[in-house]
């Protein structure tokens, strides 16, 4: 891996610091983000009133037009400020969306099929990793911590059930579409896009920038209880972007994950499948680790082939 970054700051980002790029891109998405959920709210009060409002803030799943008012502020006040704070600071403060979100399609599309490979066969890796988590309970003084995360958890746990409640095939493409393919391409512009070339400009290293990039995703997502399965996803993810030089082989991985949680929610919900999405206990130990050996093995084959196809478009 090649450890500085691919080329210098671009001409008008050159000056600015990259932790100044770090605080003014959190400026830019803290704001962004408080006018897109004002406008969520300013959509549905017309549409269903302000006691919808005040079910949404008290999560009253029971209260009426309750699923359509999630659907509206997380694509006003979350999706579409992950999408817009990244393309707004690639292309009107760094002025580089080429470096800063990398959306080129210049690399050997044969690693799509191995980035599939990856994805099904880190299943086995992902559960352990979810099994450890689980366990992990902090030091008994700080209990009011671990019980705010038991909290937030089960929020989180509720607003996605709701949502993942799939009645027919229309609502499971729906799902496919928006939580599968739309929040895969605006978290990968803003995570492995704007801040994980931030954090490599910063340290001068893409293993540190990929890390933390990857510990900053899972903590996002604020499920605690998932946090060491999503950091390991966030790794490869950014990975991926590192040796291609592209953001799309994340993005198809990203759509991957999301994708098959949604269709194997959607079948087990009407029974077409017996085995639930949510059982942490599916592999043994030697799927764990048949599961570890043959995922490094696939990405050490992805990064010679995509790095092979990046150097030589360089030259």
């Amino acid at each position: 891996m090649i450890n500085p970054p691919d080329k210098p700051l671009a001409e008008h980002g050159e000056q600015l610091h990259p932790g100044l790029q770090f605080l003014m891109f959190i400026g830019i998405f803290g704001v962004i983000m408080i006018v897109g959920n004002l406008l969520g709210i300013m959509v549905i009060i017309p549409l269903y009133g302000l006691k919808t409002i005040t079910a949404l803030t008290t999560l009253n799943m029971a209260a009426p037009h309750m699923i359509p008012a999630l659907w509206i502020i997380q694509l006003f006040g979350t999706t579409l400020p992950i999408f817009a704070a990244p393309v707004f600071f690639a292309y009107v403060v760094v002025h580089d969306p080429g470096d800063y979100i990398k959306p080129n399609i210049n690399f050997p599309w044969g690693i799509m099929f191995l980035v599939l490979l990856i994805m099904l066969l880190s299943t086995p890796t992902i559960e352990v990793l979810s099994n450890i988590n689980q366990k992990l309970q902090l030091p008994h003084f700080l209990g009011g911590v671990q019980k705010w995360m038991e909290d937030s958890e089960k929020t989180a746990q509720k607003i996605t059930e709701t949502m993942l409640n799939m009645g027919t095939i229309g609502d499971m493409l729906f799902d496919l579409l928006f939580i599968g393919l739309l929040t895969a391409i605006v978290e990968e512009f803003m995570f492995r896009g704007v801040l994980q070339t931030i954090f490599a400009r910063w340290t001068q290293s893409y293993h540190a920038a990929v890390w933390i990039t990857a510990i900053l995703f899972s903590a996002f997502h604020m499920e605690f209880f998932g946090f060491l399965p999503r950091v390991l996803l966030g790794a490869l993810f950014g990975y991926f972007v590192v040796w291609s030089g592209s953001i799309w082989p994340a993005v198809w991985a990203h759509f991957i994950n999301n994708g098959t949680a949604v269709i194997l929610t959607y079948l087990y919900q009407h029974k077409m499948i017996k085995l639930n999405p949510d059982d942490q206990h599916v592999f043994n130990y030697a799927g764990y680790i048949f599961s570890f050996a043959i995922m490094l093995v696939l990405l050490f084959i992805y990064r010679k082939i995509a790095t092979e196809k990046k150097q030589l478009a360089e030259t």
